[in-house]
């Protein structure tokens, strides 16, 4: 969390190394990931029809790392419990963003709490899967069917089949 003024980003001499190891696979990292992200937008686009959340948004001229994918739920309620039910089936899935207003120092620079009500709101709502480089499409359908069977069994009403329509 934010204490104080400042920072210091100088990486270690093995962290570079690592980074520079990434740098020289940038575009295959970057095709896997955005191959990952398209995944969970495929079939999670339901939930957001259905009015359950919303999905990372990326205007049409611009180009994302896909470095999160991350879900808009409608409370906070919604999102711990499905950050519960994700934990429950072995997934780990966190938030994100606390606002910086709310940490020691922002408090020392005079925010309170309700400083930033829409920033506030968001942070309490946003919900990231997990997506990393070596992710298989069995572990992501795993989460995918997690979020799924979430809404599911909370939330969504099954369609009514031909069979319970009444003849005319």
């Amino acid at each position: 969390t934010w204490v104080d003024i400042g920072s210091a980003y100088v990486p270690s001499e093995i962290s570079s190394a690592f980074l520079c190891a990434q740098l020289e696979e940038l575009e295959s990292i970057t095709k896997i990931r955005k191959a990952v992200h398209e995944r969970y937008r495929a079939n999670l686009t339901v939930l957001e029809e259905a009015g359950e959340m919303r999905l990372p948004f990326e205007p049409e001229d611009c180009q994302g790392n896909q470095h999160i994918f991350y879900l808009l739920l409608n409370d906070a309620s919604t999102r711990d419990a499905l950050m519960q039910h994700l934990r429950q089936n072995g997934i780990g899935a966190v938030f994100h963003y606390v606002p910086l207003h709310t940490s020691p120092m922002g408090d020392r620079y005079g925010y309170r709490p309700g400083s930033l009500p829409v920033t506030e709101d968001i942070s309490s709502r946003l919900l990231r899967l997990p997506l990393y480089f070596s992710m298989t499409e069995e572990e992501q359908a795993q989460v995918i069917a997690a979020v799924l069977s979430f809404f599911q069994s909370t939330r969504l009403k099954p369609a009514a089949s031909c069979d319970s329509v009444p003849a005319t």
